[in-house]
């Protein structure tokens, strides 16, 4: 296993602000990094370069990267990324270009090691075949390698000189970077010069201990095996001298081995032991150094992580400190804290409801998303901050960061004084604007247009590395994710990376395509097609194939199709769809907005088809108004697109547009200025236990009133001027009660629960 040669004892003491990239890769999607390191490829992989230091490697994209050649030294600054399951800086805000150094050296992986502790990394497998014959196809693709026992992809670009070109037949040599797509680890090669024939090494030496490959320069977990077998193998053609071996480190005297001065034959293996007894508690560390004559890897070192006689790591000896709060928006939020003294990772637990309960247990492995007392994992690695999972609008959220120690299995957690915060997420941000936006005269219609569109295109493509990786993807236990179906309700569980195909879901348009007065506009695709207000995800077999280009309605007559609570039926003579409530408004405020974003644009007409009934789609924007999904929903939308839904900030706005023709109503909708403000008060959450947040939207609260069921005042305030109210509920008995609001336009009422 070849060792990758950097130069960066020199890069960490000038540039101690990085960190390193492993840390880095420990870290939450979506948190601001910096890293430094050696670029591996140019232009030839398009806009993308591969970065990596001793540590580890990452992937950087960005048109401004396109500069860059393999062996430049940089620093780089982006937020992470995860691009069907490569990690990467997208986008990569800034760099320093150091200059040239010492280019990266592949390190020779069997191919089984391929994976993601080498993701990104530039690697070399040797003595594989390709399973396809023929010519490399034009353009790009994938084809196959194996050993006649394992197989593995190769991604061609077509960006390189490769694409077009016989594939070589027999035994073959395959340098590039390891990569990732979907569930798929990759190899993905630069240039022709980087797939060679074969040629078998004088010595090489690969170490295997109990079965599994440990690359030189890695840890290997011995846990609290006390028998190991080491395996030398030698895939070269001449014997292997390994001339002696060491036990250095904290607690080398807990292991012994009988590995010592041998010779492995040309391609042969030979076995030795390793026996770990432990004198002590807690973490017990070595480093076994292996002397030999392969002409690169001497000495082959492995450093060994076993536990104690308590079947523990070390305890940290402080916990987390001064956990805060940064970049809290409806849709996302960023904790940091203090490292612990003596700790190594960290367990981020956050509640919706209250103050985190629940306590770790020691030698428990949690995943993201594991349930613990009345919270749920947000986090667990080494980094020092997070970004969680499945953040929404208007909501409160409870925090607790305990530090531990130890690999799987065998964690010791610090429980007294962990990390404590908690933090409030925004609701609508609109600001300024709709400064120049007046529903009161004729033009209204073409200003609104006019103000959402033009806007930042994104493709059909990327909307899995938007919406879906950034806002629609959540935890669920065991380390799973799930996504819901939106007019089902389905929850559908998967393993990370999310992929339409594996789940079996697709990307809904509320507004069909076959509706869309530029019908057909998705070759090429065309913004009314990808526009991500437009998009939502939904099971493809039993919820977007049932809905179709039907009209969206309340069935009235027969049912005719059911998943969950999506159905089609009729309403009157026509069929249609009717999903489920809670996507009602939502889907009703996304009609509106694609008619009122495209409308006019190239001379065309939006206007609804006759059979979808503006009045139902109105009524479901009044009985369903944004909750706090949709609110998130509203501001990432607004964050990656650049654009707003005007009918999510302004109940009213659809008052005066008859989307039958995309004409200007002067009239005010027949539902009055009461009930508009009651379609947009929401109060949360219900039940509480602690704080109860109210807010009317696109107004303030100017005062407010609590009384209980009989009637008595129990709190009240005036000459307020609040976008969010919240009342302490530790101040009110267990029961219901009345919260009544003062806005600019008047009162409006609901009920809440305190338990």
């Amino acid at each position: 296993m070849k060792q990758i040669i950097t130069l960066f004892s020199i890069v960490f003491i000038l540039y101690f602000q990085a960190q390193t990239i492993q840390q880095v890769r420990s870290m939450s999607i979506g948190a601001t990094v910096t890293v430094r390191g050696v670029v591996s490829n140019g232009s030839e992989l398009g806009i993308i370069r591969y970065l990596q230091d001793e540590t580890a490697g990452i992937a950087c994209y960005g048109n401004n990267l396109s500069s860059l050649t393999t062996g430049d030294s940089i620093t780089a600054t982006g937020v992470l990324f995860d691009f069907s399951g490569l990690l990467e800086l997208s986008p990569t805000n800034s760099f320093t270009d150091h200059g040239p150094v010492t280019p990266n050296v592949p390190q020779v992986i069997p191919i089984t090691s391929a994976g993601e502790a080498l993701e990104s990394q530039l690697i070399r497998i040797e003595n594989v075949i390709f399973v396809q014959t023929g010519n490399f196809a034009v353009g790009n693709s994938t084809v196959q390698i194996t050993n006649g026992a394992n197989t593995l992809d190769v991604r061609i670009n077509a960006s390189t000189n490769i694409d077009g070109t016989p594939i070589p037949v027999g035994p073959v040599s395959i340098t590039g970077l390891m990569g990732q797509f979907n569930a798929n680890y990759q190899v993905v090669p630069r240039s022709l010069a980087d797939i060679v024939p074969y040629v078998a090494p004088v010595r090489e030496i690969n170490v295997k201990i109990n079965g599994t490959t440990a690359l030189n320069n890695t840890t290997y977990v011995v846990g609290n095996t006390a028998n190991n077998v080491i395996t030398i193998e030698n895939s070269g053609v001449q014997s292997l001298t390994v001339s002696g071996t060491s036990l250095t480190g904290a607690n080398a005297s807990d292991y012994t081995t009988n590995l010592n001065a041998t010779t492995v034959a040309g391609l042969g293996t030979e076995n030795f032991t390793l026996t770990f007894t432990p004198t002590g508690n807690g973490t017990r560390t070595a480093t076994l150094s292996i002397a030999n004559n392969d002409s690169d890897e001497n000495p082959y070192i492995i450093n060994l992580l076993a536990v104690g006689l308590d079947n523990l790591a070390t305890e940290p000896i402080t916990n987390a400190a001064n956990l805060a709060f940064s970049n809290v928006q409806a849709y996302t939020l960023t904790g940091s804290y203090t490292a612990g003294n003596g700790a190594e990772k960290y367990l981020v637990l956050w509640s919706k409801t209250a103050p985190v309960s629940g306590t770790p247990l020691d030698g428990t492995t949690y995943l993201r998303g594991d349930l613990l007392g009345n919270a749920k994992v947000a986090y667990s690695g080494s980094s020092t901050n997070f970004v969680p999972r499945g953040v929404r609008a208007n909501q409160p959220y409870y925090f607790a960061v305990f530090a531990f120690n130890g690999p799987a299995g065998f964690e010791n957690y610090k429980t007294t004084s962990p990390a404590t915060g908690n933090t409030t997420t925004t609701g609508l941000n609109v600001g300024n604007y709709y400064s120049g936006i007046n529903s009161q005269i004729p033009t209204f219609l073409s200003n609104l247009s006019a103000l959402i569109n033009p806007h930042t295109f994104i493709s059909y493509f990327n909307y899995k590395q938007t919406i879906m990786n950034q806002f629609e993807v959540s935890d669920t236990t065991n380390g799973q994710s799930y996504v819901t179906c939106v007019y089902t309700g389905e929850n559908k569980v998967f393993s990370d990376p999310f992929d339409w195909t594996a789940t079996g879901y697709s990307r809904e348009h509320s507004f069909c395509h076959s509706w869309m007065a530029s019908f057909p506009c998705n070759d090429p695709e065309q913004p009314e097609y990808t526009d991500q207000h437009n998009l939502y995800p939904t099971n493809f077999a039993n919820a977007n194939s049932y809905r179709s280009n039907l009209p969206l309605l309340d069935i009235t007559g027969n049912v005719l199709f059911s998943f969950l609570e999506g159905s089609v039926g009729y309403n009157g003579n026509q069929m249609c769809y009717e999903p489920r409530d809670a996507q009602k408004g939502n889907a009703a405020r996304s009609i509106f907005y694609e008619a009122t974003c495209y409308n006019g644009q190239g001379g065309l007409n939006w206007s609804f088809p006759a059979y979808q009934d503006q009045e139902s789609l109105k009524n479901w924007h009044f009985n369903d108004p944004p909750d706090s999904y949709e609110i998130a929903r509203q501001e990432y939308i607004f964050s990656v697109q650049g654009n707003r839904n005007p009918y999510i900030d302004s109940a009213e706005f659809v008052c005066h547009v008859n989307f039958a023709n995309m004409s200007y109503l002067a009239e005010n909708c027949n539902v009055g200025m009461e009930e508009q403000l009651a379609a947009n008060f929401s109060v949360f959450p219900v039940p509480s236990r602690n704080q109860v947040y109210a807010q009317v939207n696109n107004t303030t609260i100017t005062a407010y009133k609590v009384c209980d069921l009989s009637g008595r005042v129990i709190m009240e305030a005036s000459n307020l001027e609040l976008p969010v109210l919240i009342l302490d509920g530790a101040q009110l008995n267990i029961g219901k009660y009345l919260l009544t609001v003062q806005t600019p336009f008047g009162t409006a009422q609901k009920s809440f629960l305190i338990e």
